[in-house]
């Protein structure tokens, strides 16, 4: 099984946030919390300083912390890497967040839409909203598995428009992932820690 990764090129991107924007379409997340955030960083020395936007996500790591810690097993890791939580399953023991590293997890406390009938609200009631998601349970990114599993990019790729992310199979040395990280010296964040995240950079 291949193992999915993604290759986002720090000088293709524009910092415009439509990733941010595209996630939160996709999944109705709740106000607060967003599967993809976009972070700006300052590099350089006065006056020679630059603003590069570092956009962030969960990190698929293939030894995540998140899954080991994990003692209801909602945290699981498929056959291609990708890193899901069962909200069925989920205590809401955030066990998984003080574990995370990259801070990629978000707690679900309350079901609220931005607006009437985004799929939140309806079944608040009830603890569990239309769109799946579970009051008290964590949520992350998904690597847009419904999007993957039907052949589709995920909605942050198919939207970006400098065209800065990319996405394939970590494990085919042919793929377009791994001629990138091979000829422009892509690199992950935090390697120290052993995760081995599936997501990499390439430099600015």
């Amino acid at each position: 099984m291949a193992r999915l990764g993604m290759v986002i090129d720090l000088k293709k991107c524009a910092g415009c946030y439509a990733c941010v924007a595209a996630c939160k379409v996709e999944h109705a997340t709740p106000p607060g919390v967003f599967w993809c955030r976009v972070v700006k960083l300052e590099s350089g020395v006065y006056p020679q300083v630059r603003r590069i936007p570092l956009p962030l996500q969960c990190m698929h790591c293939a030894n995540p912390p998140c899954e080991r810690v994990c003692p209801s097993g909602a945290t699981r890791q498929r056959a291609d890497g990708v890193v899901t939580i069962d909200y069925g399953v989920c205590i809401g023991c955030r066990a998984c967040m003080a574990a995370c590293p990259y801070e990629a997890r978000y707690f679900l406390a309350e079901l609220k839409g931005y607006y009437d009938g985004q799929g939140l609200a309806p079944c608040e009631e009830l603890g569990y909203s239309s769109n799946g998601y579970v009051r008290g349970t964590v949520t992350k990114c998904n690597f847009c598995v419904e999007r993957i599993d039907v052949g589709r990019e995920p909605a942050c790729v198919a939207n970006c428009p400098g065209k800065a992310r990319y996405v394939g199979d970590l494990d085919d040395p042919e793929s377009e992932i791994a001629r990138l990280i091979g000829n422009r010296g892509g690199f992950q964040l935090h390697p120290e820690l052993g995760t081995d995240p599936s997501i990499y950079y390439l430099p600015a």
